[in-house]
């Protein structure tokens, strides 16, 4: 089959790999009619994730057909309301790797799953604490192959695989596996009350849903903070307030916007890349290219310093080990409450299926781009570097140009 493989900072190509095979039984082959490129992609592709392997298959937003069923997948799983899956079937899956039956399982903490990772051990040397695995996203959180390619294995396919009904075309659900429950778990933290302000730094595809998100959980303003243009201008159709912050200070407006109160909750949605302007920038960057912290934490410094007293802090975007510089005074002496994690994608799906099919929303807005899967190294490139309007990159297996 056709694979994306990483071969290395800033370079990945599409190879012919071996299919995939059943080694568990529970196990099941799903041929992936699409996919798609997250921003997480991006700590892998720009080379911040260790332990990342020249062959290593990406991709964990994928979704298709199911083709073959391990001999003991157990049918009628939570997620499909107790419907039977079969060969042919549509489904998503959900980048975060479930078993099902663990104590965070069975307590609907599904990226908590203390199964699913085989190096959990490497995971908490190097990132502090493990994941549950996740697809295509380095050794580190299993070496699982990712679904950037013409078909995928799925471990735990009977916890894993969410039917979905006829009549929807794969861009109204192929977010479901990461991006769109992620923006809707990050506004849920948030802990939302009718007509409270939010503000989220970060328009990319996690903040664009969690923009809509936070409206349809009945936040009253949302303030949308980026620097990119098309990106302001999408978080603008979708209902947001928007700041670049390259032309103001985002602080002093936020609090000119909230009466000198400050958001009531506020939201970093952007993560371990964060762009630091003058000082602080600076800092970040050549503390990181010496391995004295491994995230850029400009964006959450913001967030804390601008969250009114006893709001709410949600940190959608990834880091993945230590931080510096922290103002722990301010978070303490507001008594913020902070909510991060990867994202309990299972917990999410039938609400925001109900979301879709009652027209609440359809999650096909963020796409910019379609692409055949022989083309994933021009669709990194453009995401990565913004060119071309670049918002989300949609890669078609089996489609040519």
């Amino acid at each position: 089959m056709k694979a994306v493989c990483w071969q290395g900072t800033n370079k990945v190509e599409v190879e012919t790999v071996p299919d995939p095979k059943i080694i568990n039984p529970r196990d099941a082959i799903v041929k992936i009619t699409s996919t798609a490129i997250c921003g997480s992609d991006l700590h892998l592709y720009n080379g911040y994730n260790p332990t990342m392997k020249p062959g290593d298959i990406l991709g964990h937003e994928f979704m298709g057909e199911i083709v073959e069923l391990g001999s003991a997948f157990k049918n009628g799983n939570i997620h499909n309301k107790g419907k039977a899956l079969a060969i042919g079937d549509r489904v998503v899956v959900p980048f975060t790797i479930s078993c099902g039956s663990c104590f965070f399982c069975n307590r609907d903490l599904w990226s908590l799953c203390d199964n699913s990772n085989p190096n959990a051990w490497l995971a908490e040397k190097i990132m502090g604490h493990s994941p549950s695995g996740l697809f295509g996203y380095s050794h580190l959180t299993g070496g699982y192959a990712g679904g950037q390619a013409e078909y995928a294995r799925v471990p735990f396919a009977d916890v894993g695989l969410f039917k979905i009904p006829d009549g929807l075309a794969d861009e109204q659900v192929l977010f479901f596996t990461d991006i769109f429950p992620t923006g809707y778990m990050a506004a849920e933290n948030c802990d939302i009350q009718p007509g409270d302000t939010v503000a989220i730094w970060g328009c990319g595809p996690v903040g664009q849903f969690a923009i809509r998100s936070a409206l349809m959980l009945g936040a009253g303003r949302v303030i949308a903070i980026d620097r990119v243009p098309e990106r302001l201008q999408m978080a603008s159709s979708g209902g947001a307030e928007v700041l670049n912050y390259e032309e103001i200070e985002v602080g002093e407006a936020l609090k000119e916007m909230t009466g000198g109160l400050g958001p009531d909750s506020v939201m970093d949605a952007v993560g371990m890349e964060a762009h630091g302007m003058g000082l602080e920038g600076f800092y970040d960057k050549a503390k990181q290219a010496v391995r004295m912290e491994t995230d850029r934490p400009n964006v959450l410094r913001q967030a804390i310093v601008a969250c009114r007293k006893g709001g709410t802090v949600s940190v959608p975007g990834v880091y993945t080990g230590f931080v510096d510089k922290m103002p722990m005074g301010a978070f303490m002496n507001k008594g913020l409450t902070m909510k991060t994690g990867q994202t309990h994608v299972h917990r999410y799906l039938q609400t925001l299926l109900d979301h879709v099919q009652n027209g609440d929303i359809d999650p096909s807005f963020v796409i910019t781009h379609t692409l055949p899967l022989e083309q994933a190294p021009h669709g990194y490139e453009i995401f990565k570097d913004k060119k071309d309007n670049c918002i989300k990159v949609v890669l078609k297996p089996g489609q040519t140009a």
